[in-house]
């Protein structure tokens, strides 16, 4: 048990580490690919802006952390510590694997496959009323992406405006607002494994987390942002602009519902409805990965969780 207590907080800080090193890059990739900002510069933003999101959120509406503490029950503390590292264990070799090939895997879809797989494993509680709000949360983006991309653009082009500005804005919003979905994911986390209640997350905690998925955005995955925002579609700024509002408004009502959603999803689906010619290869790349994500991650939980068992 005590290598347990010492290992479990340090594997979900690297999960958010990597989170943040292969996931919130997908916040700058359209702002970037449309020329309103530099790379350097929006790694920058993007690093402060999820900070900032993780900690406010996190500190005034843990709606996100609460659904995700309400997943699974395990039987004991030692199985909430076995689960919880085969979970995170699996999520980490996917996240690397797929970042090797520039591909932007969803987190919050890996951490969910793999949970329950170990949920599985180890004979769990699986609680339906929570994985039904996760269930909508997954479901229910890609088709808001493209639908809310596809009309933002549409109203975007009737409206003067400086688009590249508002690129800027729209980009640290979206920052803004995968720090408050994946930050409060992987906040529970570190919540469960102290047995600490979501409803009142220990400050401490919150800028941990905030700081350590900051740090991870200010590391790049400049290939996630070269397939996003260069090879997924070539967009006007306008259309980024459309792509990067239609993302944040996926994440801000899902957020608010206490809905986990995947920002990946979000954002490509966004693209694909603001675009109005997405790459096929690049879609069917990506889609292909999404689909694998799910058995992948719940077969390395299940058999990560019968390990440390």
């Amino acid at each position: 048990m005590p290598v347990f207590s010492a290992a479990l907080p340090i594997l979900v800080l690297c999960v958010i580490l990597v989170n943040g090193w292969t996931d919130a890059p997908n916040a700058i990739a359209t702002a970037v690919g449309s020329g309103a900002l530099p790379y350097g510069r929006g790694v920058a933003l993007a690093a402060v802006c999820n900070f900032a999101g993780v900690a406010l959120t996190c500190l005034l509406f843990p709606a996100v952390a609460a659904t995700m503490e309400n997943l699974v029950r395990f039987s004991s503390p030692m199985a909430t510590r076995a689960g919880l590292s085969a979970a995170l264990l699996a999520v980490i070799l996917w996240g690397v694997g797929a970042w090797r090939f520039g591909l932007p895997t969803s987190e919050s879809h890996a951490l969910l496959a793999g949970l329950s797989g170990s949920a599985l494993a180890l004979g769990a509680d699986i609680q339906p009323t929570a994985w039904a709000a996760v269930g909508v949360g997954l479901v229910l983006s890609l088709p808001a992406g493209v639908c809310a991309g596809r009309l933002i653009c549409h109203r975007l082009g009737r409206i003067p405006h400086n688009p590249m500005f508002w690129q800027r804005l729209a980009a640290a919003l979206t920052a803004f607002l995968h720090g408050a979905q994946d930050g409060q994911k992987f906040l529970a986390l570190l919540l469960m494994a102290y047995g600490v209640s979501a409803a009142r997350p220990p400050l401490a905690l919150i800028v941990v987390t905030a700081a350590v998925m900051g740090l991870g955005t200010a590391l790049g995955g400049r290939r996630i942002v070269e397939k996003i925002g260069h090879e997924l579609a070539h967009l006007t700024p306008t259309q980024g602009l459309a792509a990067d509002l239609a993302t944040g408004v996926v994440l801000g009502v899902c957020s608010l519902l206490g809905l986990p959603v995947s920002t990946s999803h979000a954002k490509v689906a966004a693209i694909c409805g603001a675009s109005p010619r997405p790459q096929p290869r690049v879609v069917a790349q990506l889609g292909l990965v999404w689909v694998l994500t799910f058995p992948a991650c719940m077969g390395l939980g299940y058999g990560l969780a019968l390990l440390l068992r």
